[in-house]
């Protein structure tokens, strides 16, 4: 079972706390964490894109000029993809990028993810992230006691106060516990847990 120091918001190490192995201290399986990285990007693609084929662009209903004896090479329509203004050979057309991942792959890619967080001592444990009123240099002080630049920082429940004081900061994001996913724990460098949200995503994911 692995031990980590806990943090106050001025930086001081205040005591030490036991992970759960079946979240904190699994074997890593780095396909799916992989899979899971390329299911979160799939899954925001919006698959816009259309371009016409040369039956769907207008014009060119008519043989621009007889078959043959006129010197030219046989052309059916000025609508070809090879004439200006014609259409595509291989369009594309709007599509669905998403696709599924398993409930169990889901946790297992996650847990994988928190445990090498861990392993490579880039998990900070805070006794708790709270806050009078929303105010961005308060959120970057603690950063700076925390020595953290980039980070995601979760916390265990809703509290706007702390989410909208990280909302400015470019390389901080910021989750609730239950809404935690490997690809915005991977972008940043650092874990900052508060210890209500190491019980919450124990209780969830063990």
């Amino acid at each position: 079972m692995a031990n980590v120091s806990v943090y106050n918001m001025e930086g001081k190490e205040v005591g030490k706390m036991d992970l759960n192995d079946a979240v904190f201290g699994v074997e890593i399986n780095e396909h799916l964490v992989h899979m899971a990285v390329v299911q979160n990007l799939a899954n925001k693609r919006q698959g816009t894109q259309k371009a016409k084929t040369r039956s769907e662009v207008s014009g060119g209903g008519r043989k621009p000029w007889r078959q043959k004896g006129t010197g030219h090479a046989r052309q059916g329509s000025t609508r070809a993809p090879q004439w200006k203004g014609g259409g595509v050979v291989f369009a594309p057309t709007p599509r669905d990028y998403s696709f599924k991942l398993n409930k169990k792959e889901k946790r297992a890619a996650l847990k994988s993810v928190l445990t090498s967080r861990v392993q490579d001592n880039k998990l900070i444990v805070l006794d708790e992230l709270k806050f009078d009123a929303i105010k961005t240099k308060d959120f970057k002080k603690v950063m700076d006691n925390l020595k953290v630049e980039k980070a995601m920082v979760v916390i265990g429940g809703q509290d706007e106060t702390v989410i909208l004081s990280a909302r400015n900061l470019p390389t901080v994001n910021t989750a609730v516990a239950e809404n935690i996913n490997v690809y915005d724990i991977l972008k940043g460098d650092t874990l900052v847990l508060t210890k209500d949200a190491v019980a919450k995503i124990e209780e969830v994911f063990a």
